[in-house]
């Protein structure tokens, strides 16, 4: 790939859990980015013990020369006023716009199930009828111009445990959103985690992709999610992510892919683990070694 189309950034789950924060409680604000930097990457994502003030937060980056890529954004369109979604959304916008970002990764949590520690994932997903679709992909086009109006990019997080977790729910997303206002987030390692083929859903939707996670996943941990009925959270405990280059995934096709497409934009890492059990510096350059030995960048 090429270096100067590519930019490498992680998230800060590895350091600090957004959903179970006493996955990472120990670790502090400086710290992450500190070691971020120091595995030598250029961006991240925002994360809970992020400083709230922007001024602040550019200049923490800009000391260790990182800058942030997105920021995730949970959004309510099925159940919640428009109005209400559309000024949480404008509001963080406005934040990333601050601090230098240009990219904004929405993931619907109606009824998503990822964060109840006690709900099987693989058996409790709901699944939307064609009315929820429209309103859904409605929304979406919605918030799409609102980005697009403020020099923003829209891009969606599919995600296990939400009401868009397959191929084929994809497939429906992209079909009914603007391809001018609405992107993908590709994220490889929740596609495999759920049993779907990542190297074709990137394929088939590579020209809409404007962000890109590399999650890696351990097989036989999600397969005991699988059996034993586990929770999205108790899989994350239990070790179901890691990084590429450290579970089953070969991600030599997907920078492929991405590089035949011309892909110009932010590639990711992210993997949530117990950091007690995966040590964020060693899993970060673990992690950055492989990328600059299997996509030479």
């Amino acid at each position: 790939m090429r270096k100067e189309d590519v930019k490498l950034g992680i998230a800060p789950i590895a350091w600090t859990n957004d959903d179970m924060p006493d996955l990472g409680a120990e670790n502090t604000f400086e710290q992450c980015v500190s070691e971020m930097a120091l595995a030598g990457f250029t961006g991240c994502e925002v994360g809970n013990k992020y400083p709230k003030d922007p001024a602040v937060l550019k200049a923490a980056l800009d000391l260790r020369g990182l800058t942030i890529a997105n920021q995730w954004f949970s959004s309510f369109v099925l159940s919640k006023p428009m109005e209400e979604v559309e000024k949480d959304f404008i509001a963080q916008c406005k934040f990333l716009k601050a601090v230098g970002a240009d990219t904004i990764g929405a993931s619907e949590q109606s009824y998503s199930i990822q964060g109840q520690m006690h709900t099987p994932v693989f058996e409790c997903k709901y699944v939307m009828v064609q009315k929820e679709w429209e309103r859904f992909a409605k929304g979406m086009n919605r918030l799409g111009e609102i980005a697009d109006s403020m020099g923003m990019k829209l891009v969606y997080h599919h995600h296990m445990g939400t009401v868009v977790q397959t191929a084929a729910e994809i497939d429906k997303m992209m079909d009914m959103t603007d391809p001018d206002k609405f992107s993908l987030l590709f994220d490889s390692g929740h596609l495999a985690y759920c049993g779907e083929d990542y190297v074709e859903v990137l394929k088939k939707h590579v020209k809409r992709v404007k962000h890109v996670h590399l999650k890696d996943i351990r097989p036989d941990v999600v397969k005991k999610v699988k059996d034993e009925k586990l929770s999205f959270l108790q899989g994350v405990r239990t070790g179901a992510f890691t990084v590429p280059g450290d579970g089953c995934i070969d991600f030599a096709p997907i920078f492929d892919i991405l590089d035949a497409a011309g892909y110009k934009g932010w590639m990711i890492v992210e993997a949530e683990q117990d950091p007690a059990k995966a040590n964020p510096l060693e899993y970060a350059l673990k992690a950055r070694e492989y990328i600059r030995k299997t996509a030479k960048i």
